[in-house]
């Protein structure tokens, strides 16, 4: 009976509250919701507080739902605090959600440039903090990059100012040398060329990215973050975006820096020996093996070989601060200024910058304009964004690499010559004089920087971006845009004044080039919510067009000395390119969500290349993703997150245009034109390369935020990789291209985030990046089991290989010939045997691991910060200490300069060897232009203080009388020392921006450290 009371009291309670709730008017009611700068919020969660209603943002920030006029309204957002509002028979609403300084990193922009909850993603990414770029400036935004992103290699330029740098994300997956990421800026791809050759490097198209610009960074890693943006993400992308405008009043914002960079090098040379051979001194000595420096008086090379009386005999010392004494301190300035405003309906912003950098070298020059507008318009129904950006870049004097750069000619100098001596390097004759005489091997540094020798770059880049969005309801919209990024580079070279004995084969060369890529993409975009259930969908076409051609000329030798033109020249040379390729594609994907905490995405994207065969010019790559907020699933405290993802995903890589058939130029031979084919054999039923990878990760807070760890394990094959395999010369081709080769690379990624100190005035934060990766050849090709990286098979030192089974980055040297255990052998003459044709692998340019130490401490207005940048293990050849041992001038030729015995076995009699022999002999032996690559191997491994700073936010107060609303300065510094180094020379040396030549270092100039102040101003 009680049973049957309770049922029935419980059934009419349930009518009544039906009734009441049933009586209870509705209307209908809309608003829009932004946060505290004006800006829209996409996505967020709008539901009416004890009820099943609700809904989300679009992508205006605007909402509309169904709502009892007496109700309230919850707001949330991650990264923003939670508001309620109540409704109190209203209509519309206009709501300002504040910005939650524990969880504001939780919203992250991703793949198409959507904005989404980073606990909703399935895949590793990273943002990076972009607050202090400003402040602690370099000359491109790659460097800014070092040290923040777990697992991420990048190495800096040892090229000069503004010279290329090298991002790789998850390891180098691909042969055919394409391993870089994909540049995203507002959604669409970016050109990043590097105009650069085997004589000079330039830096590439993400260095004209302006750091005062640059709102977010996201770092998608691998191709399972980055599969919407098709082939040219394999490797990831770094997606960007720029600051736009916002409203409310009027706001200017001025930033400036100033500093001075220095060239430091802890190389160690002698000071004991000078110039001579067999412990004598000789003018015509091309090395450090004469006599010791004890101040005796010498003649002077300038007036014994070029009978120049002005220059007198000298002491014989040491010259011991050549770095000091021939490189200058480059100046550095940046000035910014922007301007932003708006209202409801329209919004701009507008920003110019200049930058003003000097080079170590004295003739060295780096100058920079960037101009960007970015304007917004927008209604109920349509938003339409523009945003013009033009770059003006002018680079002067850029120093030559590989072997005829300036360094490789100073460390060689006999340790007694002096730079003075040097100096005003054009003789009584017009030609440039040397310590060496007529001599092409040993040149005279500043005759290569002599005042009418030299390069320069001029560089024009536009860049135009048209967006439009109409909202066809609260849930779907469709979204078009169209990018596109022009860049026109105008390369000169000139060398009038020389030696007599080098006779340029150019007096001056000119060459122009033009690249151009247009980006468009129509995408219809579905956000919809289902109760507990969420979807978002966006479905469209895309098309990507590149185009490149190039203008050369060259004069030949001068007919009038020192007179440039190109048609002052005796054998007057034109030579055109040009290529182009197109992409067209189908993509979509697809976000459901589960009540907040379970999420499923997936993706689907199909290519067509121009530059495959039409039988595979179509390729299909998909991904799919799961993640878990588990926290929430078994309602942990509030205190911690703790999330669980994985995903996997298949991407897929054409070729280079005109790769399938024979392609023909034309070239001048004496007064005739001849037609040559390509060399190398084409494939014509060329498939793309395809990558299969696939990731799971965990992502661990607690303590309201203040312990974080990041943890990510992801592997990846790339098959079908296009290869150019050599073949014999009888085949009248000296390579082919062919599909084969299976590489596997796995590895692990670490991110830790703490803040172990935080009051009212102290805070304190700490972050840990580490990243392991491997990546090994699984199998190659049937015939061949060694495959030669093509670019490496001129450099003198050495050679990169890969060998079935193998990993990626080894290194192919000359070597000691060795007996069974492992002892070097020596001949007859007491000198040790080399091994010239040898094709060991002595070691492998990848290395161990990466990892980075950044630390923030501040108190009230000042904040200190500082970042370590670490590198663990692979190798590489150094040709600055073969160069420096070779010519008696590097510190371990000390030893044995009374007489030396290799240690070693006699190969002839299988004895012990005893012969005596001198050490000019030895070090001619093993170093010099053709050194023993085993014997200048050496550990990469470094420990760097990256970054350094400490910054004052002025009071307020001081400021209340004027428009002045803020103010900060600061004193930074950037690459300031080496913590510990194991290598004797500059472990960071990327002559240019190639994979393989990360293992070669050929006399790169040396590190520099910058100190500078900067200021930021707002009105």
């Amino acid at each position: 009976m009680k049973k049957h009371i309770r049922l029935l009291f419980v059934t009419m309670m349930s009518f009544i509250c039906f009734v009441a709730f049933a009586q209870e008017q509705r209307r209908t009611i809309t608003g829009t919701v932004k946060d505290v700068n004006g800006e829209s919020i996409i996505g967020a969660n709008v539901s009416v507080e004890g009820t099943t209603l609700g809904t989300i943002t679009d992508i205006d920030g605007a909402f509309k739902l169904d709502a009892p006029e007496n109700g309230k309204l919850i707001i949330s957002f991650i990264g923003y605090e939670k508001q309620e509002v109540s409704i109190n028979k209203k209509n519309t609403f206009s709501i300002t959600l504040k910005e939650d300084s524990e969880m504001l990193s939780e919203v992250v922009v991703t793949a198409l440039g959507i904005k989404r909850e980073k606990k909703a993603l399935g895949y590793a990414m990273q943002e990076v903090k972009t607050d202090v770029f400003s402040e602690n400036r370099s000359t491109s935004v790659s460097n800014l990059l070092q040290g923040k992103v777990a697992g991420v290699q990048i190495s800096q330029s040892g090229s000069g100012v503004g010279g290329p740098t090298r991002i790789v994300l998850r390891g180098l997956n691909s042969l055919s040398g394409n391993n870089t990421p994909l540049w995203v800026v507002d959604g669409l791809p970016v050109l990043d060329n590097s105009n650069s050759n085997t004589q000079f490097s330039y830096s590439s198209g993400a260095a004209d990215i302006n750091p005062d610009d640059i709102e977010s960074i996201s770092v998608l890693k691998g191709a399972n973050a980055a599969a919407l943006y098709g082939s040219r993400a394999q490797n990831g992308a770094i997606v960007i975006t720029t600051k736009k405008g916002k409203e409310g009043k009027l706001q200017l914002e001025y930033n400036g820096y100033v500093s001075m960079s220095k060239a430091y090098d802890s190389y160690e040379f002698q000071d004991v020996y000078g110039q001579g051979t067999n412990g004598q001194y000789a003018l015509e000595a091309s090395g450090s093996w004469g006599p010791k420096m004890t101040g005796q008086m010498i003649p002077n090379w300038r007036k014994e070989l070029y009978g120049d009386e002005s220059y007198k005999e000298y002491a014989m010392l040491p010259q011991k601060n050549i770095i000091d004494d021939f490189f200058r301190t480059a100046l550095n300035y940046v000035n910014s200024v922007s301007a932003t405003g708006g209202n409801e309906k329209m919004n701009a912003r507008f920003s110019f910058t200049d930058t003003r950098n000097q080079g170590i070298l004295p003739n060295e020059s780096m100058n920079k304009q960037n101009y960007n507008l970015n304007v917004e318009i927008k209604n109920k129904y349509l938003t339409i964004g523009g945003k013009v950006s033009y770059f003006r870049e002018k680079v002067k004097n850029r120093p030559e690499t590989f072997y005829t750069g300036v360094w490789s000619h100073l460390i060689r100098l006999p340790r007694n010559i002096r730079l003075q001596d040097l100096q005003n390097p054009v003789g009584i004759d017009g030609y440039v004089v040397n310590w060496h005489g007529e001599d092409t091997e040993y040149r005279n540094p500043y005759g290569l920087i002599a005042n009418g020798n030299g390069n320069e770059l001029n560089r024009d880049r536009f860049q135009g971006q048209v967006t439009v969005v109409g909202n066809i309801t609260d849930w779907l919209k469709i979204t078009g845009r169209i990018g596109l990024d022009r860049i026109s580079d105008n390369v000169e070279t000139y060398m009038p004044y020389h030696a007599k004995a080098e006779s340029p084969k150019d007096l001056m060369t000119v060459t122009n080039t033009a690249s151009e890529e247009l980006n468009a993409d129509l995408m219809l975009n579905f956000d919809k919510r289902f109760k507990d259930f969420s979807l978002t969908a966006n479905v469209g076409i895309a098309t990507n067009y590149n185009k490149f051609k190039s203008l050369a000329g060259e004069s030949g030798k001068a007919i009038i000395p020192n007179f440039v033109a190109l048609s002052n020249g005796e054998s007057k040379l034109a030579i055109q390119d040009f290529s182009s390729k197109r992409i067209n594609s189908v993509l979509g994907n697809a976000t459901l969500g589960y009540k907040g905490y379970a999420f499923l995405d997936v993706t689907a994207r199909n290519d067509w290349s121009s530059t495959l065969p039409s039988s595979n010019w179509s390729y299909f790559y998909p991904s799919a993703s799961l993640s878990g907020i588990l926290s929430d699933i078994f309602e942990l405290p509030k205190e911690y997150f703790l999330k669980v993802r994985g995903s996997i995903a298949q991407v897929g890589n054409d070729t280079a245009p005109y790769a399938l058939y024979n392609v023909y130029t034309l070239e001048a031979l004496g007064n005739h034109t001849v037609g040559s084919s390509s060399n190398t054999y084409p494939l014509a039923d060329l498939k793309p390369e395809k990558t299969l990878s696939w990731e799971v990760g965990v992502d661990y807070r607690m303590f309201n935020n203040r312990l974080g760890i990041d943890f990510t394990y992801y592997r990846s094959t790339t098959t079908d990789q296009i290869l150019s395999m050599t073949v014999p010369g009888s085949s009248g081709y000296a390579s082919k291209k062919i599909n084969a080769g299976k590489m596997e690379s796995k590895g692990v990624e670490l991110m830790v985030t703490g803040t172990p100190i935080q009051t009212k005035d102290w805070r304190w934060d700490v972050t840990l990046n580490w990243g392991k990766n491997t990546t090994r050849n699984v199998e190659l090709d049937e015939k061949n089991k060694r495959y030669v990286f093509p670019l490496t098979t001129n450099v003198r030192v050495g050679k990169v290989v890969i060998d079935e089974g193998g990993k990626f980055g080894d290194i192919v040297s000359t070597a000691y010939k060795r007996n069974e255990d492992g002892r070097i052998l020596v001949g007859d003459n007491g000198l040790p045997l080399i091994d010239t044709k040898s094709e060991k692998v002595i070691g492998n340019m990848m290395p161990e691991w990466t990892g980075s130490f950044g630390t923030t401490l501040s108190w009230k207005d000042i904040v200190f910060s500082a970042l370590i940048d670490v590198r663990y293990g692979g190798q590489f050849l150094s040709m600055t200490d073969a160069y420096a041992t070779g010519a008696g001038n590097s510190k371990r030729t000390l030893s044995g300069r009374d007489g030396m015995v290799v240690n070693g076995i006699v190969e002839s009699t299988g004895l012990e060897n005893t012969k005596q022999v001198t050490a000019q002999e030895y070090y001619a032996t093993i170093a010099g232009t053709y050194p023993v690559g085993e014997e200048f191997l050496h550990d990469a491994t470094y420990v760097k203080l990256r970054e350094l700073s400490i910054g004052y936010t002025l009071p307020k107060i001081w400021f209340r009388n004027t428009p002045i609303t803020n103010v900060k300065v600061s004193i930074v510094g950037r690459d300031l020392f080496n913590i510990y180094k194991a290598a004797p020379v500059n472990a960071e040396f990327a002559q240019n921006s190639q994979d393989v030549f990360q293992a070669f270092e050929l006399a790169a100039l040396p590190s520099t450290r910058t100190v500078g102040f900067s200021l930021n101003v707002k009105f």
